[in-house]
């Protein structure tokens, strides 16, 4: 997908209702300093679209960015930060545990790890979260760039080894640095949402090559 035109369009708290939107939606969850608003940023060719915080677990808020009028990217609050009270990250559990559940355009979400590190328990228990909610995760490795080639396929093996992934399950590997796999990642969202380039008009007059 090109990007034309980009907004931040919803924010939806604690408190607030699961949006009734009609355009599909792509989901991206994952641990505190994983990387996510670099890859957002990645994705959308932009700098600072989505902030990246000093802060890990500052987010408290479900943030819907409409792409081209065509598609909603959906940032959930990042988890597992240990300095966020227990009682904060139950009620962002429970808020995003009531948009995988609600949610009518909700097409993927996209579960994003460290690829330098072993999924932690937070790892696992969102993965199995979002298969319980009846989808199956694609999980983007982040952070390749911090390893050396001898090291990624270990990795990416500990990667699905630690999740528990079927053979067939989608792991793709991302580094916002040299931005490795931007385009799987948006080659997979064209076919989720059924996305076509528009094609360009021909010019007037005829198809005739110009001398």
């Amino acid at each position: 997908m090109v990007i034309k035109n980009v907004e931040l369009e919803i924010v939806c708290g604690i408190t607030s209702k699961v949006p009734d939107n009609r355009l599909p939606e792509v989901a991206f969850a994952g641990k505190s300093n994983v990387g996510k608003s670099s890859l957002i940023n990645t994705l959308m060719n932009r700098k600072s679209l989505a902030r990246i915080s000093s802060k890990p677990g500052k987010t408290q808020t479900i943030n819907f960015y409409n792409i081209n009028q065509a598609m909603y990217l959906v940032d959930l609050p990042g988890y597992g930060y240990a300095n966020v009270p227990e009682s904060e990250r139950a009620k962002w559990g429970k808020m995003v545990e009531r948009y995988l559940h609600k949610s009518k355009q909700l097409k993927a979400v996209f579960l994003l790890v460290d690829i330098r590190h072993r999924p932690s328990a937070n790892d696992r228990q969102m993965y199995d979260w979002i298969v319980y909610q009846g989808y199956r995760p694609i999980v983007v490795a982040t952070k390749h760039d911090k390893l050396k080639k001898s090291q990624v396929q270990k990795c990416l093996q500990e990667v699905r080894d630690g999740l528990g992934m079927k053979a067939e399950d989608i792991l793709i590997p991302f580094s916002a640095q040299t931005r490795l796999g931007k385009e799987e990642i948006w080659q997979m969202v064209d076919g989720l949402i059924g996305w076509e380039e528009p094609e360009k008009k021909k010019p007037e007059g005829g198809g005739g090559n110009a001398k």
